[in-house]
């Protein structure tokens, strides 16, 4: 059994989008033409993006901020995550899903790569986002901060 978090994503064109917006993928497994699994090693933190519709439109948009689980850990089961992962985010609908992923955009915009961001953003977001209200946006201050406190606490 591997260490890595491996996710599925699959592609089937105008009906489902199962994708990784961030994140640092390890190994890459292509199982057929539509689908792959993407692996991501213990503590990597990564966005999963799914997307669905049918005849009518949209009829699924989903936003899955996580972090990898490491061996033993205990983790939150997710659709299409092997063995499952922390929750930093996560969303359905696509007002919301459109926000994150406008606010990933503006931390790339910064030179910050989303998946080195601090997890408490992840979840300040999803915090704020899930009653509709406003959540503060990631600066390179706060970033500078994050990082400092991950060297102290090393």
């Amino acid at each position: 059994m591997s260490d890595l978090t491996e996710v599925e994503v699959l592609w089937l064109e105008k009906r489902i989008e199962n994708r990784i917006r961030f994140g640092r993928i390890v190994k890459e497994r292509k199982l057929d033409r539509h689908r792959r699994v993407l692996s991501f090693a213990p503590g990597s933190i990564f966005a999963f993006v799914r997307w669905t519709s049918n005849d009518f439109g949209a009829i699924i948009s989903r936003i899955d901020i996580l972090r990898a689980a490491a061996p033993g850990q205990r983790c939150s089961t997710i659709p299409y995550v092997k063995p499952g992962g922390e929750i930093l985010l996560r969303l359905a609908g696509w007002p919301k899903v459109e926000r994150v992923l406008q606010m990933t955009d503006a931390i790339e915009a910064l030179g910050i790569d989303p998946a080195d961001v601090a997890p408490d953003h992840w979840h300040h977001v999803h915090n704020r986002l899930s009653v509709s209200e406003n959540p503060r946006s990631y600066t390179k201050a706060r970033h500078r901060a994050w990082l400092h406190r991950q060297k102290v606490m090393r």
